[in-house]
């Protein structure tokens, strides 16, 4: 067993999924404990916002350091290390609240596990680009489906823990949770490993800074996080506090449902995607993104809000994955310094995103309604910017 797993891609796929499942469960389970952060320990909006913002913030510079280091230590000690980060982060979730100032505890044990996801989020993309496989963009695509499952996974276990075990008890479910990237480690120490370019081959830094066609993935990437996070960050408190539903529904209606709607157009876009142009799908998600963000905001009755709400997830599916699968396609020598400073400029994306959400809505008295419209900028320029791309046929360049 052991040896056909050393010599089976597919293997390297399977981990690279429970890579990320990881990646979901350091995103979206502090996310769950919102409101019971500000209850327990009197931490604000703003100070719970700003918890995203280091999270992400770290990622990105990860992100950053990583175009200079992973291809000097390698793809897999790398990926080995980042899993070990997450799962050390989410136990110190669990302990270092109760050994120091508990907002401090809260975000060392965040920069641990935000290390592994800025560190996986940067391989996991060209570990799979590198397999022997047909039509990347649905391969592509259908991994990314993986964190919107590992989301819903991780709603549906931490609400399920949170009726029957107790909220209370929400630090024995983070050491839980560190089980999954602890034994994906071992998984990855097995599997064959490879790279997109020749060690060392790919382009450098400043030649993809001097790329036109990089700095319009790099935008779509930006708006691509903030469109995602800044609606999913915030579904379970959203639907709790704005749209007045219990933390059970809220979580179940808010982020799973959003989890849910945005696996699903990953997986139906692998599925269809030799016959739907990717840019055109792009646009048409980036439309529906700003009518979701219109409708959890102002819809009349609280149910038109979630279904806003679960739509956005749909509707954002797409965006991340179908972003690398451009700058692939355009930019085939991108290498790792390419998919570091895109998965830098999700994250940017993903940090800035929450952020304002969190700061409008502080400013205008812990309105979250008026916090969440105020992220639809992301979805306008990103459909300006994919129609700007066409219109320039900049893919050619």
């Amino acid at each position: 067993m052991r040896e056909k797993i050393r010599n089976s891609y597919e293997h390297t796929i399977y981990a690279s999924y429970i890579g990320y499942i990881t990646q979901a469960i350091v995103n979206n389970f502090v996310p769950l404990l919102f409101l019971t952060f500000q209850k327990d320990y009197n931490i604000s909006l703003g100070a719970i916002g700003l918890l995203v913002t280091i999270n992400f913030c770290v990622q990105l510079t990860v992100d950053f350091l990583a175009a200079r280091f992973i291809d000097k230590i390698g793809y897999r000690p790398s990926i080995i290390a980042a899993h070990v980060f997450s799962a050390l982060g989410l136990i110190g979730l669990s302990v270092l609240p109760d050994l120091l100032p508990p907002y401090l505890g809260i975000v060392l044990a965040i920069v641990c596990y935000a290390i592994g996801g800025g560190i996986i989020e940067v391989l996991v993309s060209p570990i799979v680009e590198a397999c022997p496989t047909k039509n990347k963009e649905a391969v592509m695509s259908l991994l990314h489906s993986f964190y919107c499952w590992g989301h819903v996974f991780v709603v549906l276990a931490s609400t399920a823990f949170f009726t029957f075990v107790g909220i209370e008890r929400w630090k024995l479910l983070a050491v839980i949770w560190a089980v999954i990237p602890l034994g994906n480690a071992f998984y990855y120490a097995m599997v064959p490993i490879t790279t997109p370019v020749e060690q060392g081959g790919g382009m450098r830094m400043k030649d993809l800074l001097k790329n036109k066609t990089f700095w319009i993935l790099f935008l779509l990437m930006i708006c691509s996080g903030a469109s995602e996070q800044g609606m999913s960050q915030w579904a379970s408190a959203f639907a709790e506090s704005g749209l007045k539903v219990s933390k059970t529904i809220g979580d179940l209606a808010g982020p799973c449902l959003f989890a849910t709607f945005m696996g699903t157009s990953r997986a139906l876009y692998a599925k269809f995607a030799e016959k739907i142009s990717l840019r055109v799908a792009m646009i048409g998600s980036g439309v529906l993104c700003i009518t979701c963000y219109l409708l959890a905001t102002f819809a009349p009755h609280p149910a038109l809000g979630l279904i806003g709400c679960a739509v956005c997830g749909f509707s954002v599916g797409i965006l991340w994955p179908g972003t690398f699968s451009l700058a692939s396609a355009s930019l085939p020598a991108g290498g790792t310094a390419m998919f570091a400073l895109l998965a830098l400029a999700g994250d940017l994306g993903c940090s800035s995103g929450p952020t304002i959400v969190g700061a409008v809505s502080d400013a205008l008295g812990g309105n979250l309604k008026m916090g969440i419209i105020s992220a639809i900028v992301f979805p306008v320029i990103l459909v300006i910017a994919i129609s700007f791309l066409g219109r320039k046929k900049t893919m050619k360049n």
